[in-house]
């Protein structure tokens, strides 16, 4: 029995035997097949066209179609209607290439693609093209001529892996080997398919091992039976018209993922296939040839795969943070609405664009460096923080995740990245950061920064051997302020106080809030002790124009700490210790200027400590006491009262000045617990005392007031409570307080002085003339008393121009109705000096120092005229 291919259908016939018999038997060893060497199967097919198949016309129609469409777009391009250049719809020839190469391979493809640029060549040729569009033009046409010679190739094999399977089946059928007949059955059980022979009617003939394992059939159960056994009920008419065509078609290859491939067990279960069908005539008989090959593990994968990029869809699209899929040269393929969203551009305005465009410039470097390195397999991922421009033209600061995805051989083929927007969080941070190291009502750094900032110049200045100055600032009563104008006006003055400061600092230099009203101040690289001081007399003088407050003009004075760093050691703590010596020296020294730190300093300091703690046991132990000096009428020589001053023998020190420890009270809380204590026993002493010289009236008692006590809403029911137990005339009490006190909050202070003339008690205004002598205040305060400082009256004072002021008070006083108290007399001249200017009361040590309370009878039973 000989065989050949005929159109592609394997006919088998029957020879007649030389030595009779009838039937398919063995050839004799005489009759020999005569063979000729067959052409290649690639120059047959392109030497002989299939022109009566319907495939080869169709690939054709898409090759003219493909060039008409390549024509128009060359006019549109010329015409200026179409942008993109013509050349690109060459690449329309690629459609019917692959749908050529699948139908006859590799002769098909490249067939196709030869026909395509043989209708190309000449409108090439003869049209006139830039360069590059020429360049672009034969580049596509290359492009389609290698696409053709590769997928060509590839579909070539499987056809020639199928001819040969179907050659072999031939001869197995019908031939032998020397002289013994082969069984095809041994053939078809041997290859991993499932094989069944199928006539014409659909009925099958023949099934192999691998089919019956494959359907859970036994062959002896399929043979006979209609094919469409093992298809489920749904796709059985679908697959007769299929079988049926078949007769006709060289080779039929389906996938298991059209619908219809699947095989249905014997049990119901369904399996998916891959099917390759081929015609077969033995015999005049035409039969069918179907190989099925079980395709679960595939269709599970290509499920799996399907599943996996959609699940990877999902997440890419819906993510919060921007997701970006860029090639390796960093050109944007994908992007998912979050990135689009934090740029501010839409997805088509960023697809093709390079990522550096949409980069900060600062970073741009950073970029480019992250993925040439991720390019290059030097990192698989990087982590940094980048910045984009937004559309708008706002910064976008981004935590940006990116990693690489490589091709079989490893190269990196495209980069994935995450961009989450972090700019409010790093904003946030930012702030954070900024209030952890500033102060929340100044915005100058606070002691943290100013410490970091400290330890940070010591080795420069070392080797530049320059010098390092921090300055402690501090608000001399500023207490003051706050009780009077109540703490928003306190806090409204440190902010203007800040500002001011900060004009006068230098850009080298560093301004802090210590806090309170305390301020510090490093200044570097000086050369001289003395450039500090010069520094630190120009933050000084940035108080010297009054603040006003809520309307309020306030005049505030400040006292400042030196130190440079030749004196002290390099520890902060240090530093700010020499610094604060040096501010209590100069508060010491009669505040509003500076002290630049020495090493005695320190003692004094430390002095200072154990002073205060011993004041706060001073009271309790009894080693306070009121001391009383005279206030002399200067007309008839008559003691008219005494001012109550406060003294401390202490019991190792001895006496301590008041000008120590008052200032001392006045830094704690100390000081209201003495002013108290100064009343309570100024009014009992006083309710003592009898009229002296003739006089109808019995002396009155002055008692000074501390601004904190003045401005104390506790102070008017205190003063009651004092003149209830003593039985003290109100209008023998006199209380004394300073012009500073009464500036601070003049409505305030006008309204208890109201109070207190209510009551009976009288004001007296102290050391006028020494501070700001308003005659406003002056008018709405209207003090009983105005009480001229001893700088008016001293021998230094003795000059025209300071009579000429001591006179004007005086005369002034008299016009207002008030009382004019002169102090500090020492001298008879100054006292008669006082007489002629008509100056009422005097006070000083020419008549009197004062005396414990026990003395003071001893005062009133002088003579009048004795002083």
């Amino acid at each position: 029995m000989t065989a050949r291919p005929i159109g592609g259908t394997l006919e088998a016939r029957a020879e007649t035997p030389q030595a009779g018999g009838a039937g398919v038997g063995p050839v004799s060893g005489g009759a020999r097949r005569t063979a000729r060497r067959p052409r290649s199967p690639l120059v047959a097919n392109l030497a002989r066209p299939p022109f009566a198949d319907h495939r080869f016309w169709a690939a054709e129609a898409m090759v003219v179609i493909a060039v008409l469409a390549h024509l128009a777009a060359d006019v549109a391009q010329d015409g200026g209607v179409f942008p993109a250049p013509g050349f690109v719809w060459v690449l329309l020839l690629l459609v019917p290439v692959v749908y050529a190469g699948t139908a006859f391979g590799l002769a098909g493809s490249l067939g196709t693609a030869a026909s395509g640029i043989a209708l190309l060549s000449p409108e090439e040729l003869l049209n006139r093209h830039s360069a590059t569009e020429a360049w672009g033009e034969w580049s596509a046409l290359a492009m389609v001529l290698v696409v053709a010679v590769l997928l060509g190739y590839r579909f070539e094999q499987e056809r020639l892996l199928r001819t040969k399977m179907l050659a072999a089946v031939r001869e197995q059928i019908v031939g032998s080997v020397e002289g013994r007949p082969l069984s095809y059955r041994h053939l078809f059980d041997a290859l991993p398919y499932g094989i069944a022979l199928v006539d014409t009617d659909g009925a099958i003939r023949y099934a192999n091992g691998h089919l019956e394992a494959l359907s859970g059939y036994r062959a002896d159960e399929l043979v006979g039976r209609a094919v469409e056994v093992l298809v489920p009920a749904g796709s059985r008419d679908r697959h007769v018209a299929q079988r049926g065509e078949v007769a006709g078609t060289p080779v039929t290859r389906s996938h298991g993922e059209r619908p219809g491939l699947v095989l249905r067990r014997r049990d119901g279960s369904e399996v998916p296939v891959d099917v390759a069908l081929a015609p077969l005539v033995v015999d005049g008989t035409s039969l069918v040839v179907a190989m099925v090959r079980d395709d679960s593990d595939r269709h599970a994968a290509e499920r799996a795969r399907s599943e996996a990029e959609k699940r990877f869809r999902l997440a890419f699209e819906n993510n919060v943070a921007g997701m970006v899929v860029a090639d390796r040269d960093g050109r944007l393929l994908d992007v998912n609405r979050s990135y689009c969203k934090m740029l501010g551009l839409t997805a088509a305005k960023l697809l093709g664009r390079d990522l550096i465009e949409v980069t900060h410039p600062k970073d741009r470097a950073l970029t480019t460096e992250m993925h040439r390195r991720l390019t290059s397999g030097e990192l698989e991922r990087v982590s940094y923080v980048e910045r984009y421009l937004h559309s708008d033209g706002h910064v976008v600061s981004a935590d940006v995740l990116t990693g690489v995805v490589t091709d079989e051989s490893g190269a990196a083929a495209y980069l994935v990245a995450s961009a989450r927007d972090v700019t409010e969080e790093r904003a946030l941070a930012a702030r954070l950061s900024h209030q952890a190291l500033h102060d929340p009502l100044t915005g100058l750094a606070n002691r943290a920064l100013f410490e970091e900032r400290l330890t940070r110049p010591f080795a420069a200045t070392s080797r530049r051997k320059s010098l390092t100055a921090v300055m402690l600032l501090d608000l001399d009563d500023f207490k003051a302020v706050n009780e009077a104008l109540g703490h928003h006006a306190g806090d409204q003055l440190l902010v203007e106080l800040a500002q001011r400061l900060a004009r006068v600092t230098r850009e080298s230099d560093m301004l802090c809030r210590l806090g309170g009203d305390e301020f510090l101040y490093l200044a570097e690289g000086l050369s001289t002790s003395t450039e500090a001081e010069e520094i630190a007399r120009r933050l000084l003088d940035a108080l010297v124009e009054p603040f006003v407050l809520d309307h309020v003009r306030v005049e505030q004075r400040a006292s400042l700490g030196v130190v440079v760093r030749e004196h002290v050691g390099k520890d902060w703590g240090e530093l700010l210790q020499g610094a604060d010596a040096a501010l209590y020296a100069a508060k010491r020294d009669g505040k509003g200027w500076f002290a630049t730190f020495a090493p005695e300093m320190r003692e004094q300091v430390s002095e200072h400590f154990e002073l205060s703690q011993e004041l706060h046991q001073a009271l309790a132990s009894g080693e306070l006491s009121m001391h009383y000096q005279p206030l002399v009428e200067l007309r008839r020589s008559t003691v008219v009262g005494f001012e109550a001053l406060m003294r401390w023998h202490q019991r190792t020190r001895g006496q301590v000045p008041p000008d120590v420890f008052i200032p001392l009270a006045e830094q704690s809380s100390l000081i209201g617990e003495l002013g108290q204590f100064a009343l309570r026993e100024a009014g009992a002493a006083a309710a003592s005392w009898q009229s002296a010289g003739g006089s109808a009236v019995a002396p009155y008692v002055s008692v000074n007031l501390s601004a904190h006590q003045f401005h104390d809403p506790t102070l008017l029911s205190f003063v009651e409570k004092v003149l209830a137990t003593s039985s003290l005339a109100p209008c023998r009490l006199v209380l004394e307080i300073t012009e500073g006190t009464a500036l601070a909050d003049v409505a305030g202070a006008a309204r208890v002085v109201e109070e207190l003339r209510d009551l009976g008690v009288r004001l007296a205004l102290d050391d006028f003339g020494t501070g700001y002598s308003s005659l406003s205040y002056l008018a709405r305060l209207q003090p009983s008393i105005i009480k001229i400082d001893k700088s008016f009256v001293s021998p230094m004072a003795e000059n025209l121009h300071a009579q000429s002021l001591l006179a004007a008070i005086v005369s002034l006083g008299h016009d207002l109705d008030m009382t004019v108290v002169a102090e500090g007399i020492e001298t008879p001249e100054q006292l008669e000096r006082l007489r002629g200017l008509g100056c009422d009361v005097g006070q000083g040590y020419l008549f009197s120092r004062a005396v414990p309370a026990g003395e003071v009878a001893g005062v009133l039973a002088r003579a009048p005229g004795g002083w």
